[in-house]
């Protein structure tokens, strides 16, 4: 295939989606606590048991419903249609990648990495103001050439097919994508995964790479009881709540350890696929886009293949001298946030901190206009 580059256009045949909507009304309900239980005598409902069981029926219900009764994925195809898709082969795997050029010459390259168990459709609606903030009541030297890749394994990208697709060999692919597309400089974006991967391009490719940006840094403490000295008591709760937060993330443990014996039950149930994924978008405001990311992930059964990203990941040796290549964070009120002082060991080039009031795990849905703000004011002072 060489470095061919083909267009691509998603035309799921209506048997797939007839197919969906025959599982989905056959679903088989998981058993869950009744309302009302009663804990140690005393009685607790008539509530129904919360998440601290993990995603309660309560979640998932409500959204297979309206996955067969009035989502149209149709819809959700013609819009993705709408936007150039095209693939290509690196390092023996497909990659599918959204690419809008921008009307303005001079516009920087710009390719934002998405993160599990999100799609290209994180970015979808970011695409047209970066490209064209012109059309978009912004300032025509702020433009963006924007790639929005599908990682390897996900999505349309298809099966990875081979070990060894972590962090480190997805940098070097992009890398190899974005001089395929003719862009010898150009700055990164990533969130959740796509911040664990955006970094991992500065470092293997200073060269080319002007910047990155991401919504975490992670970046924690290394066990050296010296980092906590002078931490205010406001920083040591919210390292608790970290270790919390670590210890219950059921998907990144899981899918680290173990991701083929889970995605056996992924691959043949979508309300499954549905409530494995809706524990970390359950807070996206609009139930069609976690539905959508839903249909993606069915249709291309890549349960498995996303999920063997985490255990790469954690299998793969990991950098351990600072990053100098300049990076910038955007960190939202309802995500967790690294510590400055952990993030400097890390990245000896913080060229921009923000902190927002507003905005979630997934800015992208939640607060669009604070992220656009923030890569352009991040990459104004590169180009």
């Amino acid at each position: 295939m060489g470095d061919e580059i083909l267009p691509f256009r998603i035309d799921i045949p209506q048997s797939d989606l007839d197919d969906l909507r025959d599982r989905l009304a056959r679903t088989r309900w998981a058993d869950e606590l009744p309302e009302g239980e009663v804990t140690d005598g005393v009685q607790k409902g008539p509530i129904q048991p919360g998440w601290e069981y993990g995603v309660p029926g309560s979640f998932v219900r409500p959204l297979v419903s309206r996955w067969l009764e009035s989502y149209d994925w149709r819809v959700w195809e013609e819009k993705l249609n709408a936007v150039p898709q095209f693939t290509t082969e690196i390092d023996g795997q497909r990659i599918h990648f959204l690419h809008v050029r921008s009307p303005e010459p001079d516009a920087t390259p710009l390719i934002l990495t998405h993160g599990w168990p999100n799609t290209v459709v994180e970015y979808l609606d970011l695409a047209g103001p970066l490209a064209d903030p012109r059309a978009h009541g912004g300032d025509p030297a702020e433009a963006f050439h924007v790639v929005i890749p599908s990682l390897p394994g996900f999505g349309f990208s298809g099966h990875t097919t081979e070990k060894g697709w972590g962090a480190a060999r997805t940098a070097d692919a992009w890398h190899e994508l974005m001089r395929r597309l003719g862009y010898d400089r150009y700055g990164a974006h990533g969130n959740d995964a796509g911040a664990i991967v955006s970094p991992e391009i500065g470092r293997r490719h200073p060269d080319a790479v002007i910047g990155v940006h991401v919504n975490q840094i992670f970046s924690f403490p290394s066990g050296d009881p010296a980092e906590f000295e002078g931490l205010a008591e406001e920083d040591m709760q919210y390292l608790q709540f970290l270790q919390t937060f670590v210890e219950h993330a059921i998907h990144d443990r899981a899918q680290q350890a173990q991701p083929q014996t889970l995605a056996h039950a992924l691959a043949d149930s979508p309300s499954g696929q549905l409530a494995w994924i809706g524990q970390l978008l359950a807070g996206v405001p609009d139930p069609d886009l976690v539905l959508t990311n839903a249909t993606i992930y069915w249709l291309t059964n890549t349960a498995a293949s996303s999920a063997r990203f985490y255990y790469e990941n954690a299998h793969e040796e990991k950098a351990t001298e600072p990053s100098t290549f300049p990076i910038g964070l955007a960190s939202f009120a309802y995500d967790f946030r690294p510590l400055r002082r952990f993030a400097e060991r890390d990245h000896h080039n913080i060229a921009s901190w923000s902190e927002f009031d507003r905005g979630g795990h997934w800015a992208a849905h939640d607060a669009p206009d604070l992220l656009i703000a923030d890569i352009r004011q991040f990459f104004r002072k590169l180009r």
